[in-house]
């Protein structure tokens, strides 16, 4: 049987042609289009598809919008199709994977190679499809669950634990750092290195957009920087294409070769984060497809780390943290909901140098 899919674009000219694309694959049937996002969610209702592709800058409703009310109520695997050179609609990409959508791909520009980002599409609605996602109560909420606001301070535990926190995910990890960093409390006493997998070119404002919603800093770490010269706290993250790697408390940036086919790598961090800072680390693996991280997870607890692993009941795809629970690099198995908490109370100010 074919994967059924439902294409929600408000251009014309691009709908035809997802549909066109799709329709082109013995594997894939395209079962109803939609011009906006109220029509797609009726649709998604009625058709119950297996994908939905969706578009970000439509009328009546927005994509956004779209992908709460269908992660809260009718939970299906959500591919955004959006261009990745409109500043606005990247930070509304970033909200719709917040929201639930598992991954993202740019519109065509024209200047592809012949059948290449067809190629792409088909591959990754394919993938996207076999995605068993979970409902995301968001759009239940209302206005008040997607404020910015901070939730309220945790306490932090004045002595003991680690003094740098390394985190890492991929598929379903942008809505499960936010959940985490909007547990942190201002006062946050640990350095935080990131390492998310967001397809290029739309991570080039990933960082900023966190910062916005957080109430830490979040910025892109720069090639050279030590570590315990920054004044707040802190998360530091991989840019787009390059892995990042701890040095002698130094950050750098490196185009060394790809990890699981993924650069930035979450191993590669949390490999020399083991190195680096051993006993006085806290590596936390979120969720992801692959295994990218569970190495590097198992490198800092036998370097007398501390370790976390999301557990499957809250992970979007449970890959990369099965694999860390499987090699037995998970010193907690947490869910979403406790590892903001577990990272306070697992941490202390990193002496400089």
């Amino acid at each position: 049987m074919p994967i059924r899919v439902l294409v929600v674009e408000d251009s014309l000219t691009v709908r035809k042609r997802l549909v066109e694309v799709l329709s082109g694959d013995p594997e894939l049937a395209v079962v109803g289009e939609a011009s906006d996002g109220k029509q797609g969610i009726e649709l998604c209702e009625r058709l119950r598809p297996d994908v939905v592709t969706l578009d970000m800058m439509m009328p009546v409703m927005t994509g956004v919008a779209a992908a709460e009310w269908i992660m809260a109520y009718c939970p299906t695997p959500i591919l955004v199709v959006s261009a990745s050179t409109n500043r606005g609609e990247l930070f509304r990409t970033y909200d719709a994977l917040a929201a639930g959508a598992i991954d993202v791909l740019d519109k065509p520009t024209g200047g592809e190679p012949h059948g290449e980002w067809e190629d792409r599409l088909r591959r990754t609605v394919k993938l996207v499809s076999r995605i068993k996602v979970i409902t995301h109560l968001r759009g239940r909420l209302g206005p008040a669950a997607r404020s910015s606001t901070p939730l309220p301070d945790l306490a932090v535990r004045p002595a003991g634990g680690a003094s740098l926190v390394a985190i890492g995910g991929s598929t379903g990890a942008p809505g499960a750092l936010l959940e985490i960093l909007r547990r942190l409390p201002r006062d946050f006493p640990a350095t935080v290195l990131l390492v998310i997998h967001i397809n290029e070119p739309f991570g080039v404002a990933f960082a900023e957009w966190l910062d916005g919603q957080s109430p830490v800093r979040v910025r892109y770490a720069r090639d050279g920087e030590r570590l315990g010269t920054q004044r707040d706290a802190t998360v530091l993250m991989a840019p787009p294409g390059r892995h990042l790697v701890l040095e002698r408390g130094v950050l750098r940036l490196t185009d060394g070769p790809e990890r699981h086919s993924c650069r930035p790598s979450v191993d590669v961090l949390f490999e020399s984060v083991a190195r680096d800072a051993g006993p006085e680390a806290l590596g936390c693996l979120l969720t992801g497809m692959g295994r990218d991280g569970a190495d590097g997870l198992l490198a800092i607890r036998r370097a007398g780390g501390s370790t976390i692993a999301q557990d499957e009941a809250t992970s979007v795809v449970y890959g990369m943290p099965r694999e860390a629970v499987l090699a037995g690099a998970a010193e907690q198995v947490l869910p979403l909901h406790e590892i903001g908490a577990a990272l306070v109370t697992g941490t202390r100010r990193r002496s400089v140098p």
